[in-house]
């Protein structure tokens, strides 16, 4: 009798152990849901890159403020014969700009939405992420007579929920691979050290075209020259992303992002 009873204590404690275990397992779980990313081939991502064994690269320029950069960096662009690239606009900006965006459309240049406040849209509700979104929609429209599908967040922040929407209203949103970090104005050789070392097929590279990017035009020369002599062509992001089903890289919640996030102060 005694030993029936030690028997189903020791059942009983190594029941409550592992009804413990899996309790904290799923404690674990609840708490750090936030940062697991779940991956399907129907859930919206944002795209980094798109694996591709064709040497293209796509140049992209984001642009939310100011007017003296945008000239001389399409004068580089024209110069250089390179007829693709992908400029993201901030409507605001656009606005205030038209005859730049004009310029932009009229090179034949691809044109991407950068929204339309410059805030982190992951801390707004799915109501005001789609304003946003809406707003600059409208905008990019009116002036391009075109409808944008591709969009870079502003501080290319984002999280699932943002991803969500702009996904229902038919964007993709495009990241970086290579940060060319302009937007710190590290010195026009270490921009082009940045990018060329970096580069790779299927590679998107942020740049910028904002006021604040003083160091843009004069590097872009010696990418352009150099991603060449290793043999890339340059593509708009559209373009790239036609060369696979793919959709590039992980999604990464923009929070686990170090470098490569823009200033808020005016990117």
């Amino acid at each position: 009798m005694n030993s029936f009873y030690v028997f189903s204590g020791k059942k009983i404690k190594r029941f409550i152990y592992i009804f413990a275990a899996a309790l904290l397992a799923a404690g674990v779980v609840y708490v750090e849901r936030g940062n697991i990313t779940v991956f399907s081939e129907t859930a919206p991502s944002a795209i980094y890159s798109v694996p591709t064994e064709k040497k293209l690269i796509a140049l992209t320029f984001d642009i939310s403020w100011g007017e003296k950069r945008p000239g001389p960096i399409l004068k580089v662009l024209e110069d250089k014969k390179v007829d693709k690239a992908t400029f993201f606009l901030s409507s605001p900006w656009s606005k205030t700009h038209p005859e730049i965006v004009t310029s932009i459309k009229d090179a034949g240049y691809e044109i991407g939405s950068h929204g339309h406040k410059h805030v982190n849209y992951s801390t707004l509700s799915n109501e005001e992420i789609k304003t946003q979104i809406t707003t600059a929609h409208t905008v990019l429209t009116e002036l391009t007579g075109k409808e944008p599908n591709l969009i870079r967040m502003p501080n290319g922040d984002f999280d699932k929920r943002v991803l969500q929407v702009a996904s229902g209203l038919g964007y993709k949103v495009i990241q970086w691979d290579t940060d060319s970090l302009d937007w710190k104005n590290i010195g026009v050789d270490n921009i082009v050290k940045r990018v060329t070392s970096k580069a790779h097929p299927g590679d998107i590279v942020l740049l910028h075209a904002s006021d604040s990017c003083k160091q843009t035009h004069e590097a872009l020369p010696q990418i352009i020259d150099n991603l060449r002599s290793q043999g890339y062509e340059f593509v708009t992001v559209s373009e790239l992303i036609s060369q696979s089903s793919a959709e590039g890289k992980e999604v990464r919640d923009s929070a686990m992002l170090n470098e490569g996030l823009e200033d808020a102060a005016g990117m």
